[in-house]
């Protein structure tokens, strides 16, 4: 909702100022400027990013007006990881091997559909109760195994928030692309044209620098700041879901292993020691 305010904000701000100064909104209407900074914006990402980028960037641009990192999910992965060192704990680590090679078919994992949809997620999740459950690895090697795939991981979540930022850094640029074009036409046609005709040209080449700037800080800008803030959201998933299993690891009971996931979150979504402990208790 705060995302969708915003957009509005930004448009209400610019046109509202714009028309209560004596503008007239069909003065910055112009197809063929936008098609000229829209395709090469366009043009550009494509070649500069690979196709599997591309499909990403514009699943989560449509995902960004909602968000699936909220206090409840924190609290079903929490809960989750409970559940599940909790079973190994008391029936010993062979008891999850059904679960953990078929989640789909896991009387645990399928009652967490939200985490169960994320196939990175489970994956890694369960990947690491494997490592867990052959019994040859040390808490501090399973620590370091967890730092290199998150390393990884973490380049890989925040690349769609680069590849969006230089599109914004770009879209100036491109406006003065347009721009120039539309100062081309205007010269040519300077011996013929009338003073008035020559002003409507001017107009039209500077809305081209109008619109690549609003692109680039109105919309675009912000938008490589959401997709940003939302890597960084899932990777502090990922850091809790390593803090709980590397506690595990090292002996601590599933209440305090989760307990220790607990407190890698984010303040802004982290669930209270109460409110695990109930969700715990309802596991």
């Amino acid at each position: 909702m705060a995302k969708i305010i915003g957009i509005i904000v930004v448009i209400a701000s610019v046109l509202g100022g714009f028309i209560l100064s004596g503008g007239k909104v069909g003065a910055l209407i112009h197809p063929f400027e936008v098609m000229i900074i829209g395709g090469a914006a366009l043009g550009g990402f494509l070649q500069a990013n690979p196709g599997s980028t591309t499909k990403i960037v514009f699943k989560k641009s449509l995902q960004m007006f909602s968000t699936r990192f909220t206090h409840k999910y924190y609290l079903e992965v929490l809960g989750m990881l409970y559940e599940v060192l909790n079973k190994s704990r008391r029936e010993g680590m062979m008891a999850i091997e059904a679960d953990i090679e078929e989640p789909s078919a896991s009387p645990i994992f399928s009652k967490y559909p939200a985490i169960l949809k994320d196939e990175r997620m489970m994956a890694f999740v369960c990947d690491y109760l494997r490592i867990m459950s052959s019994g040859n690895m040390a808490p501090h090697e399973l620590e370091g195994l967890f730092d290199m795939e998150l390393n990884g991981l973490k380049e890989e979540l925040e690349h769609p928030s680069h590849a969006v930022a230089k599109i914004a850094d770009g879209l100036p640029a491109m406006g003065i692309v347009a721009a120039v074009l539309g100062i081309v036409i205007t010269m040519s046609i300077l011996a013929s044209a009338t003073n008035a005709e020559i002003g409507e040209k001017v107009a039209t080449a500077l809305v081209g620098t109008f619109l690549g700037i609003l692109a680039s800080y109105g919309f675009f800008g912000p938008l490589a700041g959401a997709l940003e803030h939302d890597a960084k959201e899932e990777l502090n998933l990922y850091e809790s879901i390593k803090a709980t299993l590397v506690a595990s690891a090292s002996g601590m009971p599933p209440t305090l292993a989760v307990e220790f996931g607990r407190k890698v979150l984010l303040p802004a979504h982290r669930p209270s020691f109460s409110e695990l402990e109930q969700a715990m208790r309802g596991s």
